[in-house]
């Protein structure tokens, strides 16, 4: 055991950033060292984000039915995936689900469409479900996810109340070509750029499981510090049936817990979101990245299903964390009791003529 990984939080909370090789290090980690690097990188999450968890709910206004052949995703060209597709929901389906999210606990709502990028009247569309929920929910905080944006797009969602825009690297510049062939990684950079510009907060992240070497995770988590992305959701690939990457199983538990705290640790200050695939692919650890994350997605994605909500945030309860937003329990460190049922009986077994589970 030795005290390196307090030595790197140290030098970045005295302002020295995090190198590219100090994230390698990291991200190989021994697993002898993997509590004591979350629990380095867990006092920069606690100094920035407190004991809060911030969470966010996904609404599909239009799944499936992409042009784009991204290799990792199910709903596009040619994905023989068994997805729901539809296209646009109407805005009073759109609210309904909304609303749903905010009842849950979540204080953003992220809308999402599938396909290369919006029209303008997809983003008149989107501007008029946006006026209706924050006249009804005026705290709420939206961030749109349409795809690669045309001159102006940008500028009219800030003005119909969007607060952020969401459009993910995915993947290093040098691996980019290797997953997607119908438009380029300057495309992504650029439609962020645009969102910044326009004064939109811009949520930019990766997906973990590409194919990637350790390199080009960290590639892409300084091009994501670089671009000043303030939210980055870090995502874990579902390998889906029916797409090229069906069958991909790279990842583990602890190499996802070190992908999170190498995000923490490059990026600091920004918002970590553990999102897609973190039931899949952290199982058990999903409550130790926490401690090193500060956001989740609530429930389901967009073409997958989460664990139950209520589960989530149990998880948060369970781990000495608060909704951010949410009412604060009454004594510091209490959070309100929870009841998982009455003890099951065995009826199994010794004993018995069952099988044992076993």
């Amino acid at each position: 055991m030795t005290p390196r990984f307090d030595d790197l939080v140290d030098a970045v909370l005295a302002g020295t950033p995090a190198t590219a090789a100090d994230a390698l290090d990291v991200l190989r980690a021994p697993d002898d060292e993997l509590l004591s690097l979350v629990a380095a990188a867990a006092r920069l999450r606690r100094k920035h984000f407190g004991d809060t968890v911030k969470v966010n709910y996904l609404v599909n206004l239009k799944s499936g039915l992409c042009p784009e052949d991204c290799h990792y995703c199910s709903q596009r060209l040619g994905s023989e995936a068994d997805i729901l597709r539809y296209t646009w929901l109407g805005p009073a389906e759109a609210l309904e689900q909304a609303t749903a999210g905010l009842r849950g606990g979540a204080t953003r709502i992220c809308m999402v469409s599938s396909g290369r990028g919006p029209t303008d009247r997809d983003v008149e569309r989107v501007a008029g479900l946006v006026g209706t929920l924050k006249g009804e929910h005026p705290d709420v905080e939206v961030c749109a996810c349409l795809g690669l944006l045309k001159d102006g797009q940008a500028e009219r969602l800030r003005e119909a109340g969007v607060d952020a825009y969401n459009h993910n690297l995915n993947t290093a510049e040098s691996h980019h070509d290797s997953i997607v062939t119908t438009h380029t990684y300057a495309d992504r950079v650029a439609t962020v750029k645009k969102a910044k510009d326009a004064g939109l907060s811009p949520c930019s992240g990766l997906i973990a499981g590409l194919g990637e070497s350790d390199e080009q995770l960290v590639e892409a988590l300084v091009a994501l510090r670089d671009l000043d992305s303030d939210s980055i959701p870090v995502n874990f690939l579902m390998p889906f049936d029916g797409t090229p990457l069906e069958g991909t199983w790279d990842l583990t538990p602890g190499r996802c817990l070190r992908i999170l705290a190498m995000a923490r640790i490059v990026c600091p200050d920004k918002e970590i979101r553990i999102a897609g695939g973190r039931e899949m692919h952290l199982r058990s650890l999903q409550g130790l990245a926490l401690h090193v994350a500060n956001s989740i997605f609530l429930g389901d994605y967009l073409t997958s299903e989460g664990q139950a909500a209520e589960a989530d945030l149990e998880l948060i309860r369970d781990n000495g964390f608060v909704v951010l937003g949410a009412d604060r329990p009454d004594s510091p460190g209490t959070h309100p009791p929870t009841r998982a049922g009455s003890p099951a009986t065995r009826r199994r077994g010794a004993g018995t003529d069952v099988p044992a589970n076993a």
